[in-house]
């Protein structure tokens, strides 16, 4: 008989489970222990067929290709590992059954607004969880980039207040395990794909909140991340393949993303741009592995299809491998026709962003098959042309030439806009601090086109007047934490500006929310003029004029040159002041004052 000693210990099988039912019938399961790619692979279940098993340079790891054909029926089933016909291991896999209808499911859309939160910095619901025996980094709210504690629970008591306010979806920054030494507290550098940190809770903790959160009308979307891992993460002690890891050592990237579109790169910057690492702590992953590849594609469908969520972002986009991802774009679509993905390619240029969206008719022939993207040209816009004094080509101008420049999308009107996020300075803070422009910014993105996202405390006028670093940016949210001097939860200690702006925000949350002609209207601009910009949104049945306006003093709005929109309309009611206006032949405009006219 073997000796113990001598034998195979398998210590993973990932995916964990699968489901039957799934439009792509195949599913290839990585199994990780010492020596088991000396073994064969034998699994007798009827509906499942071992199609093939492979394996790379590491003898830690077999990959297994099953075909799940359609009569095969939810259970569990043995997979028997068999070496010489003598050793024999024998794993038990759970085939599970799809929710109905999880497959038409819905995705995020233009009826939504999002809301960012940072899980460690919004509220900490389960002070238990704060150490974690065994997890290298603890919990110390002194240090802006330590661990504050917040986590899952801290969101599930709050999905009231997430509700009231009018927000309907949530982006959580990554939730998954970041086993790190330091700064692990924005979750951007995972060492399980599979397992949620449990300094913010468990697997079904994540599930109950997505449940909690669907049951109150609040969408989840799952923040995932493909170009990097941690260096802790488990698989870097001894990786599935030598190719596993850009590079196999720290060398940085260029961070030239336009390499992706430049039809004169050098193939030098193409691969520094793809294949370098952002910084030592987060090794580069080779998604052109095929391994690799179809590991992040089962990833995130495992999540859609566990979790129940209705959206992802995916972090850094334009960094992995372009064709692998449009790939991933495909798998998933496939499987969720209505299902919606953000990706993050941090550029002012609308021609270098469109380049990723599905539909573009790209020159070189690439197609990108993304969904949706971040609006970060439209952001820099709003920024600049608020703050900016009005000359002819400063100022609100700047928004009106991006907004004209959407030609250049396939999908214009499913790009995530927002006023800022969590790697930027506040929006409250860009606009100087300045109440009245700011007002004006967040009506902007809360009524023109796409999907508007707020980052957590922008609607209580968060700052950091200490200085502009992510420790700063990323405070904590008042009232998360018992002890808390102030708590915007529930408006004690709060100060009239802020709790005027949360009210601001809670009416117009709560007034888009039903309204349809924002959500899947058209939308007309007229060139701004005189420190003003008025933009309508309007269908068959509503119509909607939005002004933004930065004039210091009252100001008259001529109307006949909104004509070809508002001919035979008589009256318009302001949502933000509740006031009823005669749309007669003009408008008196209240300085600063931005204006969302309901039109009869």
């Amino acid at each position: 008989m073997p000796s113990l000693l001598n034998m195979a210990q398998i210590e993973r099988i990932e995916p964990p489970f699968w489901w039957t039912g799934m439009k792509e019938p195949t599913l290839q399961l990585m199994v990780h222990g010492k020596d088991i790619a000396g073994y064969d692979v034998n699994i007798e279940y009827e509906g499942i067929s071992l199609e093939s098993v492979e394996r790379t340079d590491n003898k830690n790891y077999l990959f297994i290709n099953l075909n799940i054909d359609a009569p095969a029926k939810p259970g569990i089933f043995k997979i028997a590992f068999i070496k010489d016909n003598e050793d024999k291991l024998v794993r038990e896999y759970q085939l599970h059954e799809r929710k109905p209808g999880s497959a038409e499911r819905k995705g995020f859309d233009n009826s939504d607004v999002m809301y960012l939160i940072m899980p460690d910095r919004f509220a900490n619901g389960d002070t238990s969880n704060d150490e974690v025996e065994g997890m290298k980094e603890g919990y110390n709210r002194r240090k802006r980039y330590g661990r504050h504690g917040g986590d899952l629970k801290g969101i599930s008591d709050h999905l009231d207040y997430l509700h009231d306010m009018g927000f309907t979806a949530l982006w959580l920054n990554p939730v998954l395990e970041n086993d790190m030494e330091q700064w692990s507290y924005h979750g951007y550098a995972a060492t399980d794909f599979y397992k949620v940190d449990r300094r913010f809770g468990s697997n079904e903790d994540y599930v109950q909140l997505v449940k909690k959160a669907r049951e109150k009308g609040l969408k989840v979307i799952m923040d995932m991340i493909f170009n990097h891992c941690g260096i802790s993460h488990w698989w870097m002690d001894d990786p599935p393949a030598a190719d596993w890891i850009n590079y196999g050592e720290y060398i940085p990237t260029n961070h030239r993303r336009t390499v992706n579109q430049d039809p004169y790169a050098s193939e030098y910057d193409k691969k520094r741009m793809t294949k370098g690492w952002f910084v030592p702590a987060m090794p580069d992953l080779n998604q052109e592995n095929p391994f690799m590849a179809t590991y992040l594609v089962q990833n995130s469908i495992w999540w859609i299809e566990y979790a129940d969520l209705a959206g992802i972002r995916m972090d850094t986009y334009p960094y992995p491998d372009k064709h692998m991802m449009a790939e991933w774009n495909r798998r998933i679509t496939t499987e969720y026709p209505y299902f919606n993905i953000v990706g993050e390619e941090w550029s002012m240029s609308p021609a270098v962003v469109s380049y990723w969206q599905k539909g573009q008719n790209n020159r070189d022939g690439y197609e990108g098959e993304l969904p949706s993207l971040m609006d970060f040209p439209l952001q820099n816009a709003v920024s600049e042309a608020l703050k900016e004094k009005e000359e002819w080509n400063k100022g609100l101008i700047k928004i009106y030439e991006l907004i004209a420049s959407d030609f250049l999308y396939p999908d214009p009107f499913n790009l995530v806009i927002m006023p800022d996020n969590h790697d930027m300075p506040r929006f409250y803070m860009q606009m100087g601090m300045d109440k009245d422009k700011f007002r004006n910014g967040i009506i902007l993105f809360l009524t023109t086109r796409g999907i508007p996202q707020i980052y957590y405390g922008t609607e209580i006028l968060m700052t950091h007047t200490e200085g502009d670093d992510h420790g700063y940016i990323r405070k904590d949210f008042p009232g998360g934490w018992p002890g808390d001097k102030v708590n915007a939860f529930t408006g004690k200690g709060m100060d009239n500006d802020a709790l005027n702006m949360q009210k601001t925000f809670k009416r117009v949350l709560n007034w888009r929310k039903t309204s349809e002609v924002i959500h899947t209207g058209k939308m007309v601009q007229f060139a701004p003029d005189h420190g003003t910009y008025v933009y309508f949104r309007y269908n068959d049945n509503n119509m909607v004029m939005i002004i933004i306006n930065k004039n210091a003093s009252a100001y008259e709005l001529k109307l006949d040159r909104f004509s070809e929109m508002l001919g035979g309309k008589s009256k318009g009611k302001d949502i933000l002041s509740g006031r009823e206006y005669e749309l007669d032949d003009k408008l008196i405009l209240s300085p600063h004052k931005p204006y969302i006219l309901e039109i009869e």
